[in-house]
């Protein structure tokens, strides 16, 4: 068999490369969009953003309890065009409700609710059509792509958002990001590549399509670390997530501009993870090469809360911990993503998708509002040192399991 041309020139991909690197560039935008705009417009404390760092993650839980059926049952393809859609109607309402004077803190809790709803449906619909489009045997590859186009959009999204909203305006800038949305669709709408209807499973209450979700999960034992993994991770990334915004504008005093300047130093590193995630398993093991990662992150975040309470210095500190934990996070989304699409039957990457979606979005909302509620009682840089304490327990989960034996993708 000749060997697969390679996926730069493959066009379905092509497409949905392209529409992806549209939308998460604008999506940075709406990640930093909507906090700056509670903080520096509406006055938003730290007891508020927690609610709102919640809200922005937490759909993933329901969407992930009732959306893993939908998506084996259904193509993904028009999931996909139908998430950016409904994702560009909720943000352009955003600008408009500023123009007209009527922008409140509730609008900006429901829009950030209904994008979190929607790019949870994506995700979902995203890792269950890969495979299909490209094939197994490039996933790997294709998987770090998409990484290397986000870590682009790191780079240039949160300095472009930061610029904008120094500049000009937070509607400006979210208006643009529903723009993006709308060009996304466009793209993927283009791909023809025939998509068979999935040979749906048995109609089921969307209960049992979750709890199988999650015993197809627990059932391989490579798979299951990578569950709980995703519990703590989510509980410790929700307080952090509520934390790191304020932290960096009221506490280290950094400008709009200078904060999304630092954010987007972690392109950089993300940029360098993604094409380090397949050296990385090739030479260690897939399982060994999580793990690095984890423990990598781990003392990224650990530099936050040492950052010094001055712009100059606090900024040099925020960058450092950008490039390192941008670079082995990505390896870590490469690495996990690509080993769930080989490991497990294609047809429950649906449901399994929706079960780490849900763990991972309700441990977030626990988070995100513990992390409000220990900023504004001890202090913001303290929530910060809880939030690194509990990453070091990630890779431990892995490194006690038979995750850390694995070697091959499949």
């Amino acid at each position: 068999m000749p060997p697969p041309r390679p996926l730069w020139r493959d066009p379905h991909f092509a497409r949905l490369w392209a529409a992806q690197a549209i939308s998460s560039f604008g999506a940075r935008i709406t990640r930093e969009g909507l906090p700056m705009t509670a903080i520096l417009v509406l006055g938003a404390g730290p007891a508020m953003l927690g609610p709102l760092a919640a809200l922005a993650q937490g759909p993933a839980l329901i969407v992930g309890l009732a959306g893993g059926g939908v998506v084996d049952r259904n193509r993904r393809r028009p999931l996909l065009i139908l998430a950016d859609l409904i994702r560009a109607g909720v943000l352009i309402t955003v600008p408009i409700a500023a123009w007209l004077h009527l922008l409140a803190l509730p609008h900006i809790f429901i829009a950030a609710a209904l994008v979190g709803a929607c790019s949870a449906l994506f995700d979902m619909a995203n890792h269950a059509y890969l495979p299909g489009l490209i094939g197994t045997d490039r996933l790997l590859d294709g998987n770090s792509k998409t990484a290397a186009t986000e870590s682009v959009a790191e780079l240039g999204g949160p300095a472009l958002a930061g610029f904008l909203f120094q500049w000009l305006s937070a509607p400006v800038a979210i208006a643009v990001n529903a723009v993006s949305y709308l060009a996304s669709a466009a793209v993927i709408f283009t791909i023809d590549k025939p998509e068979p209807r999935p040979e749906p499973p048995p109609a089921e209450h969307w209960l049992s399509d979750v709890t199988s979700g999650f015993r197809t999960a627990l059932a391989e034992p490579r798979i299951r670390p990578l569950l709980f993994m995703t519990i703590v991770n989510g509980l410790f990334g929700g307080i952090f997530s509520a934390l790191y915004l304020v932290f960096a504008l009221k506490t280290l005093h950094l400008s709009p501009a200078l904060l999304g300047l630092t954010i987007a130093c972690g392109g950089i590193g993300a940029f360098a993870g993604a094409s380090l995630a397949e050296p990385l398993a090739k030479r260690l093991g897939v399982g060994p090469a999580i793990l690095t990662a984890g423990f990598t992150t781990a003392l990224a975040v650990a530099l936050i809360p040492m950052a010094p309470a001055n712009p100059v210095g606090g900024m040099a500190v925020l960058i450092a911990s950008q490039l390192l934990g941008d670079s082995s996070g990505v390896v870590s989304y490469v690495l996990i993503s690509s080993f769930r699409q080989t490991v497990l039957p294609q047809e429950m990457l649906g449901r399994v998708g929706g079960a780490f979606q849900a763990t991972l979005g309700g441990m977030i909302i626990v988070g995100a509002l513990a992390g409000g509620a220990i900023g504004a009682a001890f202090g913001v840089r303290e929530g910060l040192m809880v939030a690194a304490s509990g990453f070091v327990l990630i890779p431990l989960i892995g490194l006690a399991s038979p995750l850390r034996h694995a070697r091959e993708m499949a």
